[in-house]
């Protein structure tokens, strides 16, 4: 199928996908196009604009569709439609290539990774307003890209994008683009880890030779995806050392963890591009509140912190902040990913426990088995009462941190993310530790 950036106009569009992301699109659509709405979980919608839209699965196979925009919370191998889209397959657009097309001119800053798009993607954004310059945070964070209201010329987007966003993408571009990590994530989507990757690149192998790429210069799977792909975007690779040279002047607690600080060394870099100010820079930094359920501290008692990442889904997403703490009350538990790898070692490990909670223990055990003391419960109350009646055992002169960072995907007990945050936040708030030896109140 031929693209171009033409606005789209009396076309016939089937939208994947009745999520936030599908909805925006039908919203920006509807006026101008023949659009139909499908989704697998139908039955649960109650919205008057979804069952006006809405075409069922046997009508789909009798239509043909110049464009299929598929939401990326689709699995195209395991929905209900996998053959038709199979059969379809050139004809699938994402709501950026959407953008894309409406807005070729704007500029666009797209960050990905493994972790920490979400807390770099919302700083940057915050430095960029703060120079009075017109930002929107959009993508994988933040409003539907095609939500965007009142777009002017100097508009600039700073874009949060997942794998599965840039894999579905055909013709989408973006003037800057970071690469924060890669490590192993969504095998069980991509089907292998060199698929995985190359989604990740895909967003810098469709840059032209006017724009410009971050890269981790230390992370090896992006220094060979460098090697065997020709990338025509003009190179930056990030020495994440640098970021020394800032961090006397960081005051900001948030920024302790080394994964943070790989953070800001990405935003000094894209800042410097954008040539912002320094001083505004570290300003927005210092008074950055971070983003919930990632890293954030939520609670403090005398010498313990207590940190709630429920964010968390993988092992990488939680070594940093291991590694950055001394004494550890770890609670991890939930599905765990395939290939998902624990690397720290067990010298690193002396001053983890980890409470195990959960129907899928056995997966944690193989992993921590001979690096860390551990113990297992059923559930995330029980192992969150026990973590308190050990921190209280502790001599009261040592920092302790209770974190809460469960390398693992909610979905065995919780519908997201938040609401795994959510109740590790009511537990906090019921069972808060107090002063007296093994009281848990």
């Amino acid at each position: 199928m031929s693209f171009s950036r033409k606005i789209l106009k009396d076309k016939k569009i089937l939208i994947y996908g009745a999520g936030r992301t599908g909805l925006s699109c039908l919203n920006f659509l509807k006026k101008n196009n023949k659009t139909f709405l499908y989704d697998d979980n139908y039955v649960n919608f109650k919205s008057k604009l979804i069952k006006k839209f809405f075409i069922d699965k046997k009508s789909i196979k009798q239509k043909k569709f110049d464009y299929i925009i598929l939401s990326p919370g689709i699995n195209d191998k395991k929905c209900n439609l996998k053959n038709f889209l199979k059969k379809n397959k050139k004809n699938i657009i994402t709501d950026m290539d959407i953008f894309y097309m409406h807005y070729p001119n704007n500029k666009t800053i797209t960050i990905t990774g493994t972790n920490g798009k979400s807390t770099t993607a919302s700083l940057l954004c915050e430095i960029i307003k703060n120079h009075k310059l017109d930002c929107r945070l959009c993508g994988n964070i933040g409003n539907p890209i095609l939500s965007e209201k009142n777009i002017s010329k100097k508009t600039i987007f700073v874009i949060e994008a997942s794998s599965y966003q840039i894999s579905y993408s055909k013709i989408f571009r973006t003037n800057f683009a970071a690469i924060l990590n890669i490590s192993p994530d969504h095998l069980e989507r991509h089907g292998s880890f060199k698929n995985y990757v190359r989604a990740k690149f895909k967003l810098i192998t469709s840059q032209s030779k006017n724009d410009y790429c971050f890269l981790n210069k230390q992370n090896m799977h992006i220094n060979r995806e460098i090697k065997n792909n020709k990338i025509y975007s003009k190179i930056f690779k990030i020495n994440l050392k640098l970021i020394n040279f800032y961090k006397r002047k960081i005051k900001n607690n948030y920024f302790n963890s080394p994964g943070n600080l790989e953070n800001l060394s990405f935003i000094f870099a894209i800042c410097k591009k954008l040539k912002l100010s320094n001083t505004k820079i570290i300003k927005k930094i210092n008074s950055f509140k971070g983003l919930k359920y990632r890293q954030e501290i939520v609670y403090r008692k005398n010498n313990i912190n207590f940190i709630n990442d429920s964010k968390s889904t993988s092992f990488a997403s939680s070594v940093n902040i291991l590694k950055s703490s001394r004494m550890i009350y770890w609670l991890v538990g939930g599905q765990g990913k395939i290939g998902d790898k624990f690397n720290l070692k067990k010298r690193d490990c002396k001053n983890i426990r980890a409470y195990i909670y959960g129907k899928n223990k056995n997966f944690f055990i193989k992993k921590f088995k001979k690096k860390l003391l551990y113990k297992c419960f059923g559930n995330l109350k029980s192992a969150f009462i026990n973590t308190l009646i050990d921190v209280n055992k502790e001599n009261d002169n040592i920092n302790k941190t209770v974190l809460f960072s469960p390398s693992a995907a909610s979905f065995d007990n919780f519908k997201n993310f938040e609401e795994r945050g959510d109740y590790f936040n009511f537990l906090l708030k019921k069972y808060r530790v107090k002063k007296t030896t093994n009281a848990v109140k």
